[in-house]
């Protein structure tokens, strides 16, 4: 039996993740010109905005906690809202599609 066989990963969650996510969306409803929104350009964009910020993984009640302190952090809140808008940019910019 391999090592990821005898534990269960699928528990680790990235609350960074969930954030992203509601914020991509509330962005993306408020950008100011068409965009693209098919899937592989709106996943590049979370993609992009997750690897350029701090992730907020846990595992149990007690890393809720933690995470959750974390997101009321306001340096935080804006590294996700920068990270959303870069990503966003970036990808209308540059699609990876024609």
């Amino acid at each position: 039996m391999t090592f990821k066989d005898r534990y269960n990963f699928d528990k680790l969650e990235n609350e960074a993740k969930n954030l992203v996510i509601i914020e991509l969306e509330r962005q993306l409803e408020n950008y100011p010109e068409p965009i693209c929104t098919c899937e592989d350009c709106v996943l590049d964009m979370a993609t992009l905005a997750l690897n350029s910020i701090r992730p907020l993984y846990r595992v149990s009640l007690l890393g809720s906690l933690y995470t959750a302190h974390a997101m009321e952090d306001p340096l935080y809140a804006d590294a996700v809202q920068t990270a959303v808008k870069d990503a966003i940019d970036k990808v209308h910019a540059h699609p990876s599609h024609d």
